[in-house]
């Protein structure tokens, strides 16, 4: 029987610090999920195919920036650390390049198109450059899967608690601080939520470590790290299914707001408070996330991580399927059942984020080369192009349906927004859960793996010594 080594036990400020950079990514990347079709189509004036045919257009440029910044994250070298540089450099580049997307100049229509190319390919860019860095740090603050574990679990809270705070505040503060004029509000809100995120980048990078380093002599070979990469069995498991799984999501939420708009036929009056009711509908369903969140680690102890991951996700697209059939006028029983759906899927993203730092382990432990960086920056160019062919396909959809934005729809685009709502992403999630039936690495062969790396790092740095 293997027996794990003992290692540090990280502590709540570290475990915080590297959650709050995820509240940091959050403020932009739920705005983005939410907001930015309706922005773009509704508030911005950009018909949605446009836009479908620039968010899938854009990914060429992904292609190829995520796993060049893993692979030039994983050959970096200082004082801080391969990953903590980034944290600090790219924090500002990332808060400016995230307001001016929606600055909203007074432009012709082609200028408008030029101008959201150019400052959402700009923002990718930036997004990767410290989400890359950001994402590997989890494969190396810590040697054991348990402690990394724990971690993502204080990292998921943070993301949903910024997400919490875009759902339900965005669309009171853009009404409040735009005084009923939409660009406005968003151009004030944006740079509110790009100074936050700033700060709380630079909050990460002071209280973070990195603990697991790569060997100082390693080649630089990168045909040998794309082998590895590629000869990883668990990780080519997640990266398809972080497709799936990211584009059910983009889907769904990219339609929200004309679900509600012109399905429901629910406009800004406030029902509770200052909230309407989609702010309060995904209001109380992140509030539902964020406690499946807070349940990881006790179902992450008594059950394997990948049976977890799709017995939840199946359950969450059940949820999705059975929304379909709810009538228009049953407000609270769409809450509901949403907010069911989020708690089942509150565990997944820490689950699976800790999964693929359980993969750079994999590789590592196989292979000999440790690419936690490229590891972390093709399951992120994944979960992008999972959103933008989620988010392209809402915005070509929606136009094929026949959805022409602010007058009355058709019968036939009520129908193509209500099954982008439910049922395609539905489907989607479901794909996404089978592809993790691959995945292979199991509570016993992650004390093996750890068992043997802490045999081998011990030996290198004695050697280094």
């Amino acid at each position: 029987m293997t027996t794990a080594p003992i290692y540090e036990k990280l502590t709540f400020k570290e475990k915080l610090g590297y959650g709050l950079g995820d509240s940091a990514s959050n403020f932009f990347f739920q705005v983005f999920n939410l907001f930015l079709l309706y922005y773009y189509t509704d508030v911005f004036g950009i018909s949605p195919a446009v836009v479908g045919t620039m968010f899938l257009v854009t990914k060429i440029i992904d292609a190829v920036s995520d796993p060049i910044m893993g692979l030039i994250a994983d050959r970096t070298r200082s004082r801080w650390g391969s990953f903590r540089p980034y944290i600090l450099w790219v924090a500002l580049p990332y808060g400016l390049c995230g307001y001016l997307m929606f600055a909203s100049p007074d432009l012709s229509d082609s200028g408008k198109i030029v101008y959201a190319y150019v400052t959402y390919t700009l923002m990718m860019l930036a997004y990767t450059a410290i989400n890359v860095p950001y994402s590997s740090l989890l494969g190396v603050i810590s040697p054991s899967s348990v402690e990394r574990t724990k971690v993502s679990s204080y990292r998921f809270v943070c993301a949903f608690l910024a997400g919490w705070i875009v759902v339900t505040f965005v669309g009171p503060f853009k009404t409040i601080l735009g005084g009923g004029d939409e660009v406005l509000g968003f151009r004030l809100t944006m740079a509110i939520f790009a100074v936050i995120s700033v700060l709380l980048f630079w909050y990460t990078f002071a209280t973070t470590k990195e603990r697991v380093h790569p060997p100082i002599d390693r080649s630089t070979d990168i045909k040998k790290d794309l082998s590895a990469i590629w000869n990883n069995g668990p990780w080519r498991a997640l990266f398809i299914s972080a497709i799936t799984t990211l584009m059910s999501l983009a889907i769904r939420f990219g339609v929200l707001l004309y679900y509600f708009k012109y399905y429901i036929a629910s406009d800004d009056s406030p029902i509770f408070l200052i909230f309407n009711k989609s702010d309060l509908f995904l209001s109380i369903g992140m509030l539902a996330m964020i406690l499946g969140v807070m349940l990881t680690k006790t179902l992450s102890d008594r059950f394997e991580k990948r049976s977890l991951m799709i017995v939840l996700s199946t359950l969450n697209a059940l949820s999705m399927l059975v929304f379909f059939f709810i009538p228009s006028d049953q407000y609270w029983l769409m809450v509901l059942v949403y907010s069911i759906g989020n708690l089942l899927n509150g565990p997944t993203p820490a689950l699976v984020w800790s999964m693929y730092a359980d993969c750079a382990d994999y590789g590592e432990w196989k292979t000999g080369r440790r690419t936690t960086g490229l590891v972390f920056s093709t399951v992120l160019f994944a979960q992008k192009t999972g959103l933008a062919v989620g988010a392209g396909s809402a915005g070509i959809m929606l136009g094929l349906f026949g959805f022409v934005a602010n007058e009355v729809q058709s019968d036939s685009a009520i129908l193509g927004i209500r099954l982008m709502f439910t049922i395609i992403p539905a489907i989607l999630a479901i794909i996404g859960a089978v592809a993790i039936l691959f995945y292979k690495i199991d509570r016993n062969m992650l004390k093996q793996m750890e068992a043997d790396l802490a045999i081998k790092h011990a030996e290198r740095d004695t050697a280094q010594s």
